[in-house]
């Protein structure tokens, strides 16, 4: 049912653009059918993203595919709600109609502000804010710590190596004590990974990594997920606590795409010492909370990725970014240093945590 709402609603967008580029462009009835014929197409390359058919062609238009596809979609939204703008203005007679036919202006207003927007968009994504977050506590600690936290890496087609290499320094430049990460470091395909090797990118940084599980690492397939993380020397946490220099203890949970993982309450068991949980999607706080959890890690969310995406995931989850706080549990929902489809930021930040511990 999802799948054909996710399908039927896009084309009706595309219907109606494909409208309105039909009766606003001022040229050729053969170039205004490129047009559209050319937005269909880049649409349809999301499909043969998603059913990873970009796997059998070579890198680099598998590369050109993927960011075309997926950036469809971004483009799409924002082209419909701009003539949605536009027709009820001519509706109520704010606008004139003549502004939405065979006009040059128009078109020129448009192309050049959606050039803008997304260019902006692409350069905000680019820019990782650093986050600062102060984690005080009365339980016992050897030192004060200095963590480097981040989540939705999604390091495939549209983040390659040459991103992560960015991000590692930038990881390093910070002297953490320890990294950890909240899921989704994969995208959705093994192979620009394993071409690019990238785990031994990862080996770079100079610190130990803690990572959970994502859905993408699902969607990846598990087993080939474990073995990169065991190849790039990330301890990867399933279901399982570890005790981390006798100082606090750090829980990686399963996604919650495996029906079948170990309730919270049953992972979190030493509560004497400072217990940090790593769980992709920030699902049911009020469980971290009631087993007695000291802080959460979460990501998943993007916050949307894009206006006006975030006002529903803001409404969706309990805390869909930033810091939040419930009984004596911290959170924290990170929107991703990296994110999934088009690289574009609109009203949203790409970002990475820096937090002290002490």
């Amino acid at each position: 049912m999802w799948m054909i709402f996710f399908l039927l609603l896009p084309l009706l967008g595309i219907a109606y653009i494909g409208w309105h580029v039909w009766t606003l462009v001022p040229l050729s009835p053969w170039f205004r059918a490129g047009l559209i014929g050319f937005g269909l197409l880049s649409f349809l390359l999301l499909f043969l993203n998603l059913g990873r058919v970009i796997d059998h062609l070579p890198l680099s238009l598998a590369r050109v595919c993927y960011d075309v596809g997926d950036s469809s979609i971004i483009v799409l939204l924002y082209l419909v709600l701009i003539f949605l703008v536009l027709d009820l203005g001519r509706l109520l007679h704010l606008i004139p109609a003549s502004w939405l036919h065979q006009n040059f202006y128009t078109t020129i207003v448009i192309t050049l502000g959606m050039f803008v927007m997304f260019m902006a968009g692409n350069l905000i994504y680019h820019h990782k804010k650093r986050v600062e977050l102060h984690l005080n506590t009365t339980k016992p600690l050897r030192k004060p710590l200095k963590l480097v936290m981040m989540s939705d890496l999604h390091l495939g087609y549209h983040n390659p190596r040459t991103e992560l290499h960015r991000w590692v320094d930038m990881i390093n430049a910070e002297q953490p004590d320890y990294v950890l990460i909240a899921g989704d470091i994969i995208d959705m395909s093994m192979r620009p990974l394993i071409e690019e090797n990238m785990a031994e990118e990862f080996r770079r940084i100079k610190a130990p990594v803690y990572a959970c599980l994502g859905n993408h690492e699902f969607y990846a397939g598990v087993p080939d997920a474990q073995q990169f993380y065991l190849d790039a020397g990330i301890h990867l946490l399933v279901d399982e606590a570890v005790v981390v220099d006798s100082s606090f203890v750090v829980v990686g949970r399963d996604d919650r795409t495996n029906l079948h993982r170990m309730p919270i309450n049953e992972l979190v068991t030493n509560t004497e010492l400072y217990t940090i949980v790593l769980d992709h999607q920030p699902y049911h706080l009020d469980r971290a909370e009631a087993a007695g959890v000291d802080f959460q890690l979460s990501g998943h969310t993007h916050r949307g990725q894009v206006w006006p995406i975030s006002w529903i995931t803001d409404r969706i989850y309990e805390c869909s970014w930033g810091s939040y706080q419930r009984g004596n549990t911290q959170y924290y929902v990170s929107s991703g240093i990296g994110i999934w489809g088009g690289k574009f930021r609109i009203g949203t930040q790409s970002e990475y945590v820096v937090a002290t511990l002490m």
